[in-house]
């Protein structure tokens, strides 16, 4: 593919610090999942707490909200106060969380996961389980992080997929194995969000915004993940990138 026809999708990054100072960061997989398996280019979106949107989108053909080793602060959620080891990121809260609902309000094409998705529901007045399992009545959602990452990353369960949403496009079947390394998980599903797909414990997996002008998808799994060795992962990523494509060819009209 010539570099004239690809698309740009902004990928978001989370504020850490290193050493002395704050960086902006971006998991490479993330980078490599566009890189490789859409016809598109990443561009790092910083999370410095605040973004000029009517600024950005009607530069960018999607966008790619990321995962994270951070948490949403609950107060965004009503959610009762994080236990003090929390880690938490307010500078990619006050730049993602208006940041996905203005790109989806404006028709620009979004992937969210897992940190993501998350922030999906939250955005739409969801609310988050914070310990999923604590909770009770769910299959263990986390890795073994005394595991290798291969391993971390490995298949974990099985996902039911919703007749008639985007994954049942994408993928064309009523089931999918996907990976599990989350903690968190939705409690309460956001306003306007259509259930794209379930854990076997009835957890919501993955899921749609309803009335979005364009393709507007979360899921709480990680299918940047070595994406082009899982058809199921590059199926959904092919979908994306169908439609950041329609939405660039509109945009330079």
């Amino acid at each position: 593919m010539s570099d004239a026809g690809l698309a740009v999708i902004g990928v978001t990054a989370c504020n850490q610090k290193l050493g002395l100072h704050p960086f902006n960061i971006v998991g490479e997989k993330y980078l490599l999942s566009i890189a490789d398996a859409t016809n598109a280019w990443p561009l790092v979106i910083p999370s410095l707490g605040h973004c000029p949107a009517e600024s950005i989108l009607p530069r960018l053909d999607g966008i790619l909200f990321t995962g994270s080793p951070s948490n949403i602060e609950p107060h965004h959620f009503q959610g009762q106060p994080s236990e003090a080891d929390t880690h938490h990121d307010p500078k990619r809260d006050a730049t993602t969380l208006p940041l996905l609902k203005a790109a989806i309000d404006a028709g620009v094409p979004v992937l969210a996961i897992c940190r993501g998705f998350q922030e999906m529901n939250v955005v739409y007045g969801g609310t988050l389980h914070q310990k999923l399992h604590e909770v009770g009545g769910y299959i263990e959602h986390r890795e073994d992080k005394t595991k290798p990452v291969d391993v971390q990353y490995g298949i974990s369960h099985e996902v039911q997929i919703e007749p008639g949403g985007l994954l049942h496009e994408a993928w064309g079947r009523s089931s999918a194995e996907v990976n599990s390394v989350h903690t968190q998980g939705v409690d309460r599903l956001g306003v306007g969000l259509r259930p794209e797909a379930f854990a076997s414990d009835g957890l919501v997996e993955a899921f749609s915004v309803r009335e979005a002008k364009n393709f507007a998808l979360g899921v709480q799994w990680h299918p940047e993940w070595k994406v082009l060795e899982h058809p199921f992962y590059t199926a959904i990523f092919k979908l994306f990138s169908d439609a950041c494509q329609r939405h660039a060819m509109n945009r330079v009209r």
